[in-house]
């Protein structure tokens, strides 16, 4: 096992415990981002690339036809194949909390849809569900299992908020451990099935599971009803005959008390664990050797890499499976007397050299990794599940172009969140795209009365076509409150003057005829 540190450039603050990696035939994609995305990436998915061991985020694109997909930290995710044996797969994604800390219950799916070098596209798509569809979660696994031919996804685990009937003052955004119910989702037919087991009796999360044809392993976890990490070890059979599927649990010996650890694939059947907690106030620096033969699990402790003196003394580390036995570690930048909110990151490869050259480094497997939420928990519970992995933007990305966050203006100075009337009824903390045009942030109109103001176009009933017209026509716009003092919404056309023609002189002797009457008129009027 080797460890080699790389270098985040310019927009390290973004990359923080509970954002996720997907990986597509090498790319790997970053998802999750620190806040709501803004000017330079409105995705808020970014292409990763490692080179010289410098690493560099590029804006992705979503396509045309994806659903909009909020920046999660948290989430489950899983890669989908049609079969066993296919190459193409794409990856699930669900739950997770959102930029406001809300939680998240759908189910997205993301593929890759353009492998162009200048704009690397993915196609994002939200999946109903009915039946016992799970609540709003974060910290919890989903895993995909083949039995007979067919194919299903199996949620558990995870940490939801307290339901409101229960919450009280001093404890209303508490969170507390999911039940322990497993979760049979058919993405074919879009049901989802609960199963009451009586061998899980306390909810986990930040577990790792493991999949395997039928079977699922789930080791470790933190339960926050009794704050334990107990060494339990369970194995998850599921059978997919023509009627009704059949769960059942086994409880296993050889468990490791852990959370919040990492699991990559090294071989067919073999995979490390690495990283993770063992208590409140201890890392676990001890990597293992997990494999999977016959129906049967092996963990072994295997050799660790030479860490470090800062990954030794740091408070928390995080990371994530890139693939192919390599996994991305961070540790906060704090450690070396810089800005506390920067992180510094590290390759570990835990293939021997010789493999590691036959394989590309940044490539992902279908394993599913766990994380911890810092914000929940003790300081050393911050340990979070990388996965990397945004809508066709007018601006082709080169080589060059990578993303920098000084670039973008403070969000909390601008105006979209504000109270544009009596009746406006847009909070960040609920607001949802209403408009095709919106992304992250509502559509607003200035109002032309006085010095102008700044109004939300939906609070103002204004229809997408309207809005289009007068964004793009050249007329003054007045709110629901100042459209009574000013009918004239037209802007006035300009007024045209004609040009006077000057009086044409009088002719010499018209003139001096005229003279020669006016006097003789005054003589005899003054003689008289």
């Amino acid at each position: 096992m080797s460890l080699q540190m790389v270098s985040a450039l310019s927009n390290s603050s973004l990359l923080q415990p509970g954002f996720s990696l997907l990986n597509f035939d090498g790319h790997i994609f970053f998802f999750g981002q620190k806040g709501w995305p803004k000017r330079s990436c409105p995705t808020g998915v970014f292409l990763l690339d490692i080179k010289q061991n410098e690493l560099k985020m590029k804006p992705a694109f979503f396509s045309k036809d994806s659903c909009y997909l909020p920046p999660l930290r948290y989430p489950a995710l899983c890669t989908l194949r049609s079969n066993t044996k296919s190459d193409e797969y794409q990856y699930i994604i669900h739950g997770g909390k959102t930029p406001n800390n809300d939680l998240s219950g759908k189910i997205y799916f993301m593929s890759l849809v353009s492998k162009n070098s200048k704009k690397m596209m993915v196609r994002c798509i939200e999946k109903d569900l009915d039946g016992d569809v799970p609540e709003a979660r974060y910290g919890h696994t989903i895993n995909v299992v083949h039995s007979r031919g067919k194919s299903m996804s199996v949620i558990f685990g995870g940490r939801s908020y307290t339901p409101l009937t229960q919450r009280t003052t001093e404890k209303w955004n508490s969170v507390v451990d999911c039940l322990p119910s497993v979760f049979l989702v058919d993405f074919e037919f879009g049901c989802c099935t609960s199963y009451t087991l009586p061998e899980l009796q306390d909810g986990l999360s930040f577990h790792v599971s493991i999949a395997r044809d039928d079977t699922i392993y789930i080791l470790g976890g933190h339960s926050l009803q009794n704050n334990t990490r107990c060494p339990n070890l369970y194995k998850l059979k599921v059978d997919l005959p023509l009627g009704s599927p059949a769960v059942t649990c086994t409880m296993l010996p050889g468990g490791i008390s852990v959370s919040s650890a990492i699991v990559t694939q090294t071989g067919d059947t073999e995979f490390v664990l690495v990283g993770g907690y063992h208590s409140d106030n201890q890392k676990r620096l001890v990597c293992n050797t997990i494999v999977l033969e016959d129906s049967k699990i092996e963990i072994v402790e295997r050799v660790s890499p030479e860490w470090t003196p800062d990954i030794k003394h740091c408070r928390i580390w995080f990371g994530c499976d890139m693939g192919k036995g390599s996994v991305l570690l961070g540790i906060p930048g704090a450690n070396k007397q810089l800005i506390s909110d920067a992180y510094y990151f590290y390759i570990l490869r835990c293939k021997e050299a010789e493999e590691d050259k036959e394989e590309e480094l940044t490539t992902q497997t279908c394993s599913q990794t766990s994380s911890e939420d810092p914000g929940d928990s003790t300081p050393f519970e911050d340990s979070e599940e990388f996965w990397f992995g945004a809508e066709a933007n007018s601006f082709d990305v080169d080589e060059n172009d990578t993303y920098n966050e000084d670039d973008e203006d403070d969000e909390s100075e601008t105006g979209y969140w504000i109270t544009c009337s009596a009746s406006c009824n847009i909070d960040i903390n609920s607001w949802v795209p209403f408009y095709s045009t919106e992304l992250n942030k509502p559509a607003m109109i200035l109002c032309s009365s006085g010095a102008g103001h700044w109004v939300h176009a939906q609070c103002m009933d204004l229809s997408e076509t309207m809005l289009l017209r007068l964004s793009e026509a050249n007329v003054k716009y007045f709110c629901n409150k100042h459209v009574d003092l000013n009918k004239g919404l037209q802007t006035p056309q300009k007024v045209v003057h004609l040009k006077k023609q000057p009086m044409k002189p009088l002719r010499k002797k018209k003139s001096m005829k005229l003279a020669t009457s006016t006097k003789k008129s005054f003589l005899r009027r003054l003689f008289e």
